[in-house]
């Protein structure tokens, strides 16, 4: 019997296409190490995104390809995953602590981009990474209290923030400093500082990924972040209905038109299902999101019902995806946020961290 080559191997492992890289793992440059010793082969495959809930049954399906070949006794696939940093605009500095900064926004308020922002956070941190969450809504910050959290951030030197800590989730928000019954009647120019404090101020602990929820249309707050903040992706929450889709298009082309990558855009309050019979129906319209993400050609994230317990567990401090975990919405904001972070993971990595500074001194 001829003995299993490498090549053989690859092939194997090709046949397996991942859905939310939309590629096999030799094409995504995942497959690290093929090891054939006789009819034993190990394969190891690290992902570029946080997928906890998801490398089981990755693995196994690799496993089972990689059996199947004629020779092969014993096949091992071990399947991990790394964050890296990514590309943003150019001239832009970075933030110390943060690899990554997704940009959640919406052309319109209420289509529920605040109770998606704080769940799809959530759902990142529960799929292994390490997250933090900015509340960039000067006027109406709504974070604390979706993360139940109340308390005053700490200072230790004086000039900088720590952030609160809620759920694994490390956040900063202008409600953390104000009286929640005070309105924060600011000029433009007060505000994007505001903001570029909070950002730049705050000790960020070693992010993989930070969680901009920004002020609904576009305005200062987004063109300051176009402009002085290193914006990694942007993601656009819509509902079906024609005039949020209307609004949706204006924001998802500010963005094009500053240089942000889009990474997609998420369809929120799809479906009412009814909380006494379960019977499910488009109230807003139906696949307004999806026809949206083709014109545009960016990518469909996925969609969202309008159910009541997530409206119930977010005011009460406490988002779905750590009051239910294992329910049916904690699955797909979960699934939102392997595609999510998938897609971030196929641009062109950031390497200027890794460079020394080089300084030049008279001597």
């Amino acid at each position: 019997m001829a003995d299993v080559s490498q090549q053989q191997v690859e092939t194997a492992l090709k046949e397996v296409i991942d859905p939310y890289l939309e590629q096999d793992m030799v094409a995504a440059k995942a497959v690290k190490k093929i090891t054939v010793d006789g009819g034993k082969v190990t394969v190891d495959v690290v992902l570029g995104y946080p997928a906890k809930g998801y490398v089981a049954t990755l693995a196994s399906k690799l496993k089972e390809k990689v059996s199947a070949i004629a020779g092969v006794k014993d096949a091992t696939v071990n399947v991990s995953f790394s964050i890296a940093a990514h590309g943003v605009q150019k001239g832009v500095k970075p933030i110390e602590g943060v690899k990554n900064i997704i940009a959640i926004a919406s052309g319109k308020g209420g289509v529920g981009k605040s109770t998606v922002a704080v769940n799809l956070a959530l759902a990142l941190s529960a799929e292994g990474a390490t997250v933090g969450i900015l509340d960039a809504d000067i006027y109406g910050p709504s974070q604390p209290t979706m993360l139940g959290a109340k308390m005053k951030p700490e200072s230790k030197d004086g000039k900088s923030l720590e952030p609160i800590m809620s759920y694994h989730l490390q956040s900063m928000s202008i409600g953390y400093l104000v009286d929640e019954e005070t309105p924060m009647i600011w000029r433009g120019p007060m505000v994007t500082q505001a903001l570029e404090q909070l950002l730049r101020d705050t000790n960020w602990k070693d992010l993989d990924y930070l969680i901009v929820d920004l002020p609904p249309g576009t305005g200062d707050v987004q063109l300051t972040l176009a402009q002085k903040v290193p914006v990694t992706g942007a993601v656009i929450v819509t509902t079906p209905q024609d005039i949020a889709l209307l609004d949706a298009r204006k924001g998802l082309k500010m963005f094009e038109k500053v240089d942000i990558p889009v990474i997609g855009v998420i369809e929120n309050m799809s479906t009412h299902i009814c909380s006494k019979c379960g019977h499910e129906e488009h109230i807003f319209g139906t696949g307004g999101g999806e026809r949206m993400s083709e014109q545009n050609d960016v990518d469909f994230l996925g969609s969202l019902p309008l159910d009541m317990r997530i409206r119930v567990e977010t005011d009460s401090g406490k988002p779905t995806v750590v009051a239910d975990p294992e329910c049916r919405i904690s699955q797909i904001y979960r699934d939102i946020a392997r595609r999510v972070a998938a897609k971030l993971s196929l641009r062109k990595k950031d390497f200027s961290a890794k460079f020394p500074s080089i300084v030049i001194q008279n001597t």
